[in-house]
């Protein structure tokens, strides 16, 4: 979810002379031709093939990191980052399988939690982008293994049977994954090093910082100092050297996704495809066109200047290093957009996954600021002048057109415009009864239909939105007491609301 923006010149900064670099983009005419970015990644990824792996991005989680002669194999177990080329955590994986003769096994552990979050529209995403990481490993030579169950009940034993040696992950900062590594960690032996890598963030969180920072302001220093060390290249990963004994069983892609227990009301989108591919096909379409308009226009629901690719992101199709190298030296003619998108990408995204790492209640009114939990309380009791349940909520049947609008292009679309998203989720504040139900309803929503919910950028989206974390105490008013306040006149004022009304609000209600 997008906050305030705020631009800087020294995030957008790239390596340092000592760092590989990119490789140049040619000279090109007025409009490249397409699938160019495919191209010049292959081209970039072979030439930094020896690259050497930064040992920061890793935690050693276990008490060994020594791995015993007598191993079959090393085993990347896929949490968080789907995706082949351009993840750590399966760069550093394969080079530690090289360096001990070893095969590389890549296995994700698929469990769908009994819940209203548990949808068709996010299970199909995930399955079909681990359908083409399959294909991918396979014709590296890397087998890929789909298990059934929680990582605690099932990897301990799926790495003793294959007698692999050691464990390589990468990293999350929410609680449920952070228990399934817990698991593990207790259940495996401990003659097998658990290595944690962060493949997610460019500066791995516990590197960028070792506490809750406060705001963008607070973190924002400590991550673009980092930037020359961390925004490089990635290494390629390579077909590898070393053939399994015991190969992967066949993985019946369809079949899976027919037999998980997901509701099924909340349907796949047609506009997001899939996949490392699609969101490259994405990426190129934003340098391309949209990226020109992201400092003037990101602001404006009706025009096309957001990136749009927080779903891959947010499945780890792509990795946000990727992009931000690729907008940084393909994108030079956009001007002030690279500086404005580069502080969003890094220094915004990066700081959602510091707060739910260091604040274990990122989803609660109790995890926020001291200021704005006695403002909330104070004013908890104040009248609403609307107020609506999670039901009309969820089918957009309030007074107001523009947020039923951006609240029905959530629910068919899977996603809302990131000013919009600010809006939404400050209404649901001012109409329900108290600060508590708002966050909930705003998060249960979020989490349900944006295909880039359940994610850190989610649930400080709303805890932004309406416990002021990572802002400052305004003005004080009814209901919101110091929390920054919006209103419909405001948008009038930023953007054609008429316009998105026609487009989007339910002409039925």
């Amino acid at each position: 979810m997008q906050q305030k923006q705020c631009s800087t010149s020294a995030a957008a900064k790239g390596p340092s002379a000592k760092q590989r670099k990119v490789a140049p983009v040619k000279e090109e005419k007025n409009k490249r031709a397409g699938g160019w970015l495919e191209d010049l990644l292959k081209q970039n990824r072979t030439e930094n093939k020896e690259m050497k792996f930064n040992q920061k991005r890793l935690r050693l989680l276990s008490d060994t990191k020594q791995i015993q002669r007598d191993s079959e194999g090393v085993l990347y177990w896929m949490l968080r980052d789907h995706r082949v080329q351009d993840n750590w955590a399966l760069v550093h994986a394969q080079q530690l399988a090289l360096k001990e003769n070893l095969p590389l096994h890549v296995c994700v552990c698929l469990v769908v939690p009994k819940s209203e979050l548990s949808t068709l529209r996010h299970y199909s995403f995930m399955l079909k982008g681990l359908e083409e990481v399959a294909t991918e490993c396979k014709a590296l030579n890397i087998q890929f293994h789909l298990l059934h169950g929680s990582a605690g009940d099932i990897l301990p034993g799926f790495v003793s049977d294959r007698g692999l040696g050691a464990v390589v992950t990468d990293f999350t900062p929410l609680r449920e994954p952070l228990q399934w590594l817990e698991d593990v960690k207790k259940t495996l032996p401990k003659d097998i090093p658990l290595i944690q890598v962060d493949a997610h963030n460019i500066v791995p969180c516990w590197v960028a910082s070792p506490k809750l920072e406060y705001a963008a302001r607070t973190i924002r220093g400590k991550i673009t100092k980092l930037l020359p060390e961390f925004l490089t290249e990635f290494p390629l990963v390579e077909r590898h050297a070393h053939t399994a004994t015991r190969t992967a069983k066949p993985v019946d892609w369809d079949n899976t996704l027919a037999s998980l227990q997901v509701d099924r009301a909340v349907g796949e989108t047609e506009w997001a495809q899939p996949g490392t591919k699609a969101g490259m096909a994405m990426l190129e379409s934003f340098i391309d066109v949209r990226l020109k308009l992201f400092d003037t226009k990101r602001n404006d629901p009706n025009t096309a200047a957001l990136s749009q690719l927080s779903p891959w992101i947010r499945f780890g199709h792509l990795s946000a290093q990727r992009v931000a190298t690729q907008v940084q030296h393909s994108g030079k003619s956009a001007g002030h957009s690279v500086a404005s998108f580069i502080e969003e990408l890094v220094v915004r995204r990066e700081l959602t996954d510091n707060f739910c790492f260091y604040n274990k209640k990122y989803d609660s009114v109790e995890g926020a600021y001291e200021w704005a939990q006695k403002t909330l309380k104070d004013h908890a009791k104040d009248k609403r002048a609307y107020l609506y349940t999670r039901e009309q909520l969820e089918k957009a049947t309030t007074h107001d057109k523009l947020w039923n609008g951006a609240q029905y292009q959530m629910v068919t679309e899977g996603k809302m415009h990131g000013f919009l998203r600010m809006y939404w989720a400050k209404k649901i504040l001012e109409w329900t009864t108290s600060p508590e139900e708002a966050l909930s309803i705003a998060l249960y929503l979020n989490d349900r239909y944006e295909l880039d919910g359940q994610d850190p950028n989610g649930f400080v989206g709303c805890m932004w939105s309406i416990c002021g974390i990572h802002d400052q105490g305004w003005k004080e008013r009814e209901v919101f007491g110091k929390i920054r306040f919006m209103n419909y006149k405001g948008c009038l004022r930023k953007f054609d609301v008429a316009g998105f009304e026609r487009k989007y609000c339910p002409k039925n209600l």
